[in-house]
């Protein structure tokens, strides 16, 4: 039988592959934007994603341990899915859609959700809270570096 904690894993690295959905010409636009200059860490970001979604999957798992099968446990499993979704679409809507402002707004969504999701698990399992870091401190970075491709590609909003 499955463990809950396999089942959160499972349906984490799932979501996560959804990002894969795009296609090569879109990519290339990407390939063609221009950066601005501190982003020397380009080639780490997919580290660090990995590392924000195993800090929020194994976030998922403590609060469903704290208290499994309980409607707001449920609702809160809701919360971590929307919020994965929300971050996950950011690569394949900002490139199908060739627009900075896309990403822009899902960076944004995803922080503000992150900083309402992780103030109520606070409440529920500081350990849980502490597994979110690597996704607030994350997120608004990756926003912030979208949000300044779009000024240095006005083309592309």
């Amino acid at each position: 039988m499955l463990e809950p904690w396999m089942i959160i894993g499972i349906i984490t690295f799932l979501i996560a592959l959804a990002s894969l959905f795009f296609r090569p010409r879109d990519t290339q636009w990407a390939k063609n934007l221009n950066r601005p200059k501190w982003l020397v860490f380009e080639p780490l970001i997919p580290v660090f994603w990995t590392i924000v979604f195993t800090g929020g999957a194994l976030s998922a798992a403590n609060i469903w341990e704290n208290e499994p099968g309980t409607l707001s446990t449920w609702l809160l499993m809701g919360l971590y899915l929307v919020l994965e979704i929300i971050t996950v679409a950011y690569i394949p809507a900002t490139l199908r859609s060739r627009n900075l402002k896309v990403g822009t707004i899902l960076g944004g969504s995803g922080v503000i959700l992150g900083i309402v999701l992780t103030l109520i698990v606070w409440n529920i399992s500081g350990v849980a809270a502490l597994f979110l870091l690597p996704y607030l401190l994350w997120s608004p970075v990756g926003t912030y570096t979208t949000w300044e491709m779009m000024q240095l590609n006005p083309e592309a909003v």
